[in-house]
């Protein structure tokens, strides 16, 4: 075939594809999960010659061809051809054309006139912002974590300690000394990796990667799907961060966001002079809340587009997590909504029913291809089964984050402890609903910006009263059921709330009651990590037993944490009283001898260095239902943990009764 001349370097051929009769019909189905392999722009052979292939879906428009640094951006030169089989794909093979240049579609609609110049929805890479266009780019990176993908299912696993850091990349850590800029992807391999492994993480979440124009968004608007945001680096310079952290033994988990997408005219909205991606009615198609586009999850193209992004990250990146954000607007037709802003389901209902079917979808894909990652719901209301498998009428996700319990345990904790006693039904509360779900407790981002107040400054007190709630709740966190995550600047209690333009307050670490906290969430994790009591049975009612729930005069309570060996059980007890409580008497299920394993008192900590030095004896003395108890002091605004000292040797453990 002879090729049409633009620039007469580089021509243009419409006889090579990468899209062939299965590829259409998937796609049309939206059950194609591998897009990225064929559709975007790819670097291939039409013979001896080497260029790129481009692939657009562009069903309403008249014409679209490629604009881009090879042709001086003309719009004339380089145009695609409209494939004969409806499924809507402008293709075409451009010779001679090398990696790193720029391009974008130039789309005229057939519709109203419209034309738009459009980065790539399927572009791996694209320019830094506020530029937009898309680069010619691979994906080729040789990796180096045969190990940790090898073994990454105990990692991720439902019975395994997850602890996890999360991290907006922009303002973890910044070079003041050069105009203040953020790190880069290679400069967070080695800063970010060893403070991971001092701080004893299991897993760090990456606040979204994906491209995105808009700064203040904190990439939760999103243009490109395939793209790691530029402004940290190259592609593979991001794949190269993850594969040190999976080197150092720490998972990745990234957000992810299909529930909207940014306004920008050089994004999915309006692509092809239509509502392509979105609904076209606002009701359906416009999020009050944020200003964003919903998607149209009723299209089958659009669920095979998004799809294939959850799958591209797992699949390219090795992405060991993805944490779906705001998961409760798209399950509800009138999330952020006034009466006659929504229109009902078919069965006059506010549930989305596509959206509904496109979450158990995406997890059935996931799981089904890597069933080794997480698949995490960032849901914050009350909708059932959100991790019970598809089969069952669930939605498939591995965890649920616990909003429920983050919001009664901030707002406890606020509370001056004088007045704790008329809400101890906030502390005890998560503990009938902690197993309905496999749940990750969260004191995220959300919690710490939009004048809500950093953590710290959440606490009541004077700054050692504070510092020493802070440390309690930490210690509860680590105790109660559930995964934990943790935001960046909450292990150093930043004061200010978070700023998405200045780094953390490293500064703060100069001072004793900043960097105790911090050593505590430390050894905190390790604990966690150590102590399979504190894990193992995580999403099982066997995992935890009360001790005493009802001693809310004093601020109290008290339970056990329990694995499948006896001698690992952990028992906790939380003071949240600004009162010593000496000669607490506790019940416990046996005799013998308890030591203290942890105080968030100890002045390793910069605590009141009030606990429990020596060996505790239990005496047959019934207390809290129990046979034996133990006589301890309990310090005040701390958490201690207990164990019984074994004296039997490991072929002789007893069992608590699990298989």
């Amino acid at each position: 075939m002879q090729p049409i001349l633009g620039e007469t370097m580089y021509p243009i051929y419409y006889d090579v594809s990468r899209l062939d009769e299965t590829d259409i019909y998937l796609f049309k189905q939206g059950t194609h999960i591998k897009l990225y392999e064929k559709m975007g722009s790819h670097p291939m052979k039409r013979g001896e010659d080497e260029g790129f292939y481009f692939a657009v879906w562009a069903p309403n428009a008249a014409s679209v061809s490629v604009r881009g640094d090879f042709n001086h951006y003309s719009v004339d030169t380089h145009p695609l051809r409209l494939r004969t089989d409806d499924s809507g794909i402008w293709e075409g093979f451009i010779a001679g054309v090398p990696l790193g240049l720029t391009y974008k579609y130039h789309v005229v609609s057939r519709f109203h006139g419209i034309v738009h110049d459009k980065s790539d929805p399927f572009g791996f890479y694209a320019e830094k912002p506020s530029n937009s266009a898309s680069r010619l780019w691979n994906l080729d990176y040789e990796w180096n974590d045969e190990e940790w993908m090898r073994e990454r299912y105990r990692y991720n696993s439902h019975n395994a300690p997850i602890s996890v850091y999360e991290v907006h990349l922009g303002s973890w850590r910044r070079k003041v000394e050069e105009e203040n800029r953020y790190l880069t992807y290679t400069e967070l391999a080695d800063e970010l990796v060893d403070y991971l492994k001092a701080m004893n993480y299991t897993h760090v979440e990456f606040m979204p990667l994906t491209e995105y124009p808009y700064f203040g968004s904190w990439g939760y608007q999103v243009v490109g799907y395939f793209a790691a945001t530029a402004r940290f680096g190259e592609p593979q310079e991001l794949m190269a961060l993850i594969d040190r952290l999976h080197q150092n033994g720490i998972g990745v988990i990234m957000d992810w966001v299909p529930s909207h997408f940014a306004v920008d005219m050089h994004g999915l909205i309006n692509f092809d002079g239509t509502a392509l991606y979105e609904h076209a009615d606002p009701r359906q198609g416009f999020h009050p809340e944020w200003g964003s586009i919903i998607f149209n999850y009723g299209r089958n193209e659009v669920r095979a587009f998004l799809i294939s992004s959850a799958m591209f990250w797992c699949d390219k990146y090795h992405i060991d997590g993805i944490r779906v954000d705001a998961v409760a607007s798209m399950l509800y037709l009138n999330y952020a909504r006034k009466e006659g802003e929504w229109i009902a389901n078919i069965f006059g209902g506010n549930e989305n029913l596509e959206a509904i079917d496109f979450l158990r979808k995406l997890n059935e894909h996931v799981y089904g291809e890597f069933s080794d990652v997480m698949m995490i719901a960032e849901e914050s209301t009350a909708f059932p089964m959100v991790t019970r498998p598809t089969s069952g009428g669930g939605l498939g996700f591995g965890f649920k984050w616990n909003m429920g319990w983050m919001h009664d345990s901030l707002k406890y904790m606020s509370y001056d402890p004088i007045y704790r006693q008329h809400h101890h039904h906030q502390l005890t509360f998560s503990m009938w609903y902690a197993f309905d779900e496999n749940f990750m407790l969260p004191l995220s981002h959300d919690e710490v910006v939009h004048i809500k107040g950093s953590l710290i400054n959440k606490m009541p007190g004077d700054q050692e009263h504070q510092f020493a709630n802070l440390r309690s709740l930490y210690a509860y966190m680590t105790a109660h059921p559930g995964k934990k995550l943790l935001f960046m600047g909450g292990e150093i209690a930043q004061y200010a709330e978070w700023n998405f333009k200045q780094s953390l307050d490293w500064h703060l670490l100069e001072y004793t009651l900043h960097a105790k906290l911090q050593k505590m969430v430390s050894d905190l994790n390790r604990l966690y990590r150590e102590e399979r009591a504190l894990y193992l049975y995580d999403n099982e009612r066997e995992g935890f037993e009360w001790i005493e729930q009802g001693d809310y005069q004093h601020n109290c309570i008290s339970f056990m944490r329990k694995s499948d060996i006896l001698e690992e059980t952990v028992y906790v007890l939380c003071n949240f009283a600004d009162a010593t409580r000496e000669f607490y008497r506790l019940g416990v299920p046996y005799e013998g001898m308890y030591e203290e394993i942890f105080n968030s008192q100890s002045s390793h900590y910069a605590g009141w260095n009030i606990g429990n030095t020596g060996p505790l004896e239990a005496h047959r003395e019934p207390m809290h239902g129990r046979e034996y108890s133990i006589a301890l002091t309990l310090p005040p605004l701390g958490v201690v943990f207990l164990k019984r000292k074994s004296n039997l040797s490991e072929h002789k453990r007893e069992t608590n009764g699990f298989e």
